[in-house]
């Protein structure tokens, strides 16, 4: 498995608070078999420009010094669209140095032009890789297909479907839909793990499927490779209720 949306950098935003902390959850999910990790910390498109590469670049250097074991760790971003028309150029912004761009929307402030920026940013040569859709007040499966059409890759989070309400229908919605390319933990130092979304998609869809949202899709990712499409699942009851008990326990 490769875990392409991570708040692990320790010290850096909401996610881990220090370096023990986040070589506890790097030795579990070596533990359930994910073999890669980027760490993607929190940043504003309106100060790319100002982002603290070196600073960032030591706090990792000291995670990867004291990972001694599996998973290979690499270097990104979580980057908030805030404005219209941001430079996302810089090589250091990418996903592993890759011209995967992992970026997020305001979960109250969808813009109203979305798609036609995730097409510029595609355009420029970049491919933008839209974290967590089914948080978005206002989004709707026609809108990720606009976004599929504009070139983005959708990333679901892995307890998306276990949401109540409109995000929780939203999420069956992409995913009964094939509108989702992979998932990842988007883990702060919690239960997240994408070992979750593989033994849950195990029962519900084909191999194939759980390869391409688990692994393979990423993988294509980091490589500046083209992802390849999802079959459509179809969720059974008890499904969700299942993935429930992966995360919390039974009752």
């Amino acid at each position: 498995m490769i875990d392409i949306h991570t708040h692990l950098l320790p010290g850096v935003d909401d996610g881990s608070k220090s370096l023990e902390a986040s070589l506890e959850v790097l030795r579990r999910f070596a533990e359930q078999g994910v073999t890669t990790v980027v760490c993607t910390p929190h940043l504003e498109a309106s100060r790319a420009r100002e982002a603290p590469h070196q600073q960032h670049d030591e706090l990792f250097a000291q995670l990867v010094a004291s990972s001694t074991r599996p998973p290979e760790l690499k270097r990104g971003w979580e980057i908030l669209l805030d404005i219209p028309g941001a430079d996302l150029s810089d090589p250091r912004l990418g996903l592993g140095g890759s011209t995967a761009r992992l970026v997020e929307f305001a979960r109250l402030g969808l813009p109203a032009n979305s798609d036609k920026d995730l097409l510029r940013i595609h355009e420029s040569g970049l491919v933008p890789v839209v974290a967590h859709p089914e948080r978005y007040w206002g989004c709707t499966p026609a809108l990720v297909s606009r976004w599929k059409a504009a070139g983005a890759v959708v990333q679901m989070d892995v307890t998306a479907i276990l949401r109540r309400g409109g995000p929780h229908r939203l999420a069956e919605e992409l995913i009964t839909s094939g509108l989702v390319d992979l998932f990842a933990s988007d883990t702060h130092v919690d239960r997240r793990t994408l070992a979750i979304a593989r033994d849950w998609l195990a029962d519900v869809t084909t191999e194939a499927n759980v390869r391409l949202l688990t692994f393979e899709n990423a993988r294509r990712l980091l490589a500046d490779e083209p992802t390849m499409p999802v079959w459509p699942i179809q969720l059974r009851r008890g499904m969700v209720r299942r993935l429930g008990e992966m995360v919390f326990g039974k009752s």
